[in-house]
């Protein structure tokens, strides 16, 4: 079971990798071509809000409802009774997206006002970010079910296709930032179009798997149905709870759009490096646990739910807390070899670089999030996480507005890591108070191997790093050749390190 699950996380993590790579491709042509200032601050703005809220609906809370009913149906129920669900759930969720849809498309200027009020203080920048909104809200619609298709995928065991997805939103705002946005009047209104296209994209490409599977649903009305309302029931806390740290970045940006142009420019590329490993494999650890959860509480498995629980926590700490320190010691860096030509300049990498160390802080607890929260929606439980969520919430909204006087956008990126930890505190610490997770022998010594093996891999960093201005003097060639060399040392050190201290690949098994 425990090389099923690895080499399914390593399937997802692997795709995963294409899409983070492209990812990097496309927001360095970014900086190259539009550099950070109002006219990204404003595309920003205008596609976290459909970002966001797919997010927080499709990949969060609909997901997270969706695949235990669809798994106890899998294993309870007949085939057609399972195809009935399918085109039932996607009948409804598509009307339910369209309407929504047409609202936020009218809304556009109300959104802004709600999401960016800052932005109100420029009449320009307020009006483009109208006119973008208004073109990427859509997005929600066609990304949703594509996340919708990704979650039938994923309970069948192809976990490939919905990973390596993202890859084409990257490859077509690349293609939008090169090609489109030159022949346009106003040049960034082409990433927008980018978007409405990619969502498309997606969209079309998910329809021959699903028809591989025989899953192929046709959409019908199915609002009454027992499983469309059991889906509904499960989804509607999980919205919150899911989603709190999708919740917390929208807070920075808010807070943002009243600081200095460039501020929410600068969150941004700082949370897209975090965002690298936690997708990679914080994000592949929840996809690939949550149907093999959902199983295990479906056959009362309650010993293998714990032990697949513990398997990931040990994975999403051996891999977190490496990535923490490489960041926060490359911070710098990593935004000068990536991000620094063109209109992405040496103050940008400077700004973004205290944000970046701030959001890399939280990066443990962003993938024990991944990793805990399944816990409670494979046994249909998507109140706990709500409450949780609630306190973190309320706690982030505390800290930003306590940390953004002295700390500026770098404050608003502490807040977030404080309140991740919080929330990641509370849904450990209640599903071991409920018994529903038991934790292996051998964690105290587990803990001191990481610590000691992050020591040599930090030291081997922070020898080599030298300081900030000698890499925006750097050429873009220099840049990119010392950080590959130190990514390789530092990988190569923590592997050695990991060795020598005793952790071995069976360590990391289930029994």
């Amino acid at each position: 079971m425990s090389k099923s699950l690895l080499k399914s996380t390593g399937i997802v993590s692997a795709m995963t990798s294409l899409s983070r790579v492209s990812g990097f491709i496309r927001d360095m042509v970014y900086a190259q071509m539009f550099g950070a200032g109002s006219g990204t601050d404003a595309f920003f703005v205008a596609f976290r809000i459909p970002n966001f809220l797919r997010r927080l609906f499709a990949e969060g809370a609909f997901s997270q409802a969706f695949v235990p009913v669809f798994s106890e149906y899998q294993t309870q129920r007949s085939r057609e009774e399972l195809k009935e669900l399918v085109d039932q759930v996607a009948g409804t969720l598509g009307a339910i997206l369209l309407l929504i849809t047409a609202v936020g498309v009218l809304a556009a200027p109300v959104l802004i006002l709600l999401f960016a009020p800052g932005f109100t203080n420029d009449a320009g920048k307020y009006e483009i970010t109208v006119q973008m909104l208004r073109i990427t809200f859509p997005y929600l619609l066609f990304i949703s079910l594509t996340a919708f298709a990704g979650g039938v995928l994923n309970s069948c065991g192809k976990f490939a296709i919905p990973a390596v997805t993202p890859v084409l939103l990257n490859l077509t705002m690349i293609a939008a930032a090169v090609w489109l946005a030159p022949a346009m009047e106003q040049p960034v209104m082409g990433l927008a179009w980018g978007v409405f296209i990619a969502g498309v994209v997606q969209l079309g490409f998910q329809i021959p798997f699903l028809r591989q599977v025989k899953l192929l649903p046709r959409p019908r009305w199915g609002w009454a149905s027992q499983g469309v309302q059991h889906v509904l029931k499960l989804m509607l806390p999980a919205i919150f709870g899911s989603s709190v740290a999708q919740v917390n970045l929208l807070i920075d940006t808010v807070v943002a759009s009243f600081l200095v142009s460039g501020s929410v420019s600068w969150l941004y590329y700082s949370d897209r490096l975090v965002e690298f490993p936690l997708g990679i494999f914080g994000v592949a650890l929840g996809t690939v646990i949550l149907p093999k959860l959902s199983r295990q509480h479906a056959d009362a498995e309650a010993e293998g739910f714990s032990q697949t629980l513990d398997w990931a926590l040990r994975w999403a700490l051996l891999i977190g807390v490496a990535a923490t320190v490489a960041l926060m010691l490359l911070s710098g860096p990593m935004l000068a070899a990536l991000f620094q030509y063109g209109q992405f300049d040496a103050h940008d990498v400077a700004m973004s670089a205290r944000s970046l160390m701030a959001f890399a802080s939280g990066l443990v607890a962003f993938m024990l999030i991944k990793v805990l929260a399944p816990g409670f929606y494979a046994r249909k439980d998507t109140r706990s996480p709500v409450k949780y969520g609630v306190i973190a919430m309320v706690a982030n909204t505390i800290m930003v507005l306590l940390l953004v006087w002295p700390l500026a956008h770098a404050g608003l990126a502490l807040a977030t890591s404080l309140a991740a930890f919080l929330n990641a505190g509370l849904l450990f610490y209640n599903l071991r108070k409920r018994g529903i997770y038991q934790p292996r022998a051998g964690w105290p010594k587990f803990l001191l191997q990481l610590a000691l093996a992050n020591g040599v891999m930090g030291l081997v960093l922070w020898l080599g790093v030298g300081d900030l201005e000698s890499w925006t003097l750097a050429s873009a060639k220099e840049r990119l050749w010392h950080l590959s060399w130190l990514i390789a040392a530092g990988g190569a050190s923590f592997l050695a390190a990991v060795l020598t201290v005793g952790i071995r690949p069976r360590h990391l098994l289930l029994r």
